[in-house]
Order: structure tokens, then sequence, then C-alpha cells
């Protein structure tokens, strides 16, 4: 059981930045590492970043290494995605993820817990 809901998608123009949030109803995430992945039309979904249950550890992806930022806030149950110097490569549905198992993957099949995911476009 537990759901988690993402928010703050949306049109941006190229160069431009977004935040998503990820909040969590049902149960608690203080103790699951957390993770956004994004998948665009026609592809497979793909690793974003995770952040241990802590919130101490982040890990990127290459792809958005430097531009993209992960925290979490436990108190409020919550995980964001701070996302900056977007580009149309990075259209995709986001989606966050919870892993129960703390296995710290970047495979989706590795979280046990989805979101419905949030649709984020980048202009040209």
């Amino acid at each position: 059981q537990g759901q988690l809901v993402e928010s703050g998608g949306g049109l941006v123009q190229s160069g431009g930045s977004l935040r998503l949030s990820c909040a969590a109803s049902g149960r608690t995430l203080g103790s699951y590492v957390m993770a956004w992945f994004r998948q665009a039309p026609g592809k497979e979904r793909e690793f974003v970043a995770r952040i241990s249950g802590s919130g101490s550890s982040q890990y990127y992806a290459d792809s958005v290494n430097g531009r993209f930022f992960i925290w979490r806030d436990n108190a409020k149950n919550t995980v964001f995605l701070q996302m900056n110097k977007l580009t149309p490569e990075d259209t995709a549905v986001y989606y966050c993820a919870a892993d129960f198992t703390r296995r710290e993957s970047t495979r989706a099949g590795s979280y046990d817990l989805w979101g419905q995911g949030t649709q984020v476009t980048v202009s040209s």
C-alpha cells in the first residue's frame, strides 16, 4: 500500500528551470532509497537520480549530473528534484520511486512503489 504523487511538471523554455515534488501518503519514506526516473515517448524508462534514506548521499545519471539536484524532507515525507538548464532532450514523463530494500540501484525493476508521473516539456 501507499502512494507517491508527483507534481510540478509543465512547459518550460530551453535553458529554464523546474522543480518537481514527490509526496508520499500511507507510509513513511525516511528509511527508503528514493529515485527519479523519466520516460520519453517511444523510449524505455531511464534513471535520473537517487537519494539515500537519510538524504546524505545522492547519485545522478551522467546526462543530468551538474544540472539536476535531488533532496528530501523526511519530516514532510517529500522528495524533490530541481532541474536546471533544461533542454528539449529532457522532455519526458518524470516518475518518483521508492526502494524498500535499499538496493541503491539505477534499474527501474529494483523499485517497489511508483508515482503516476508528471509531464515535463521543454521547448526549443
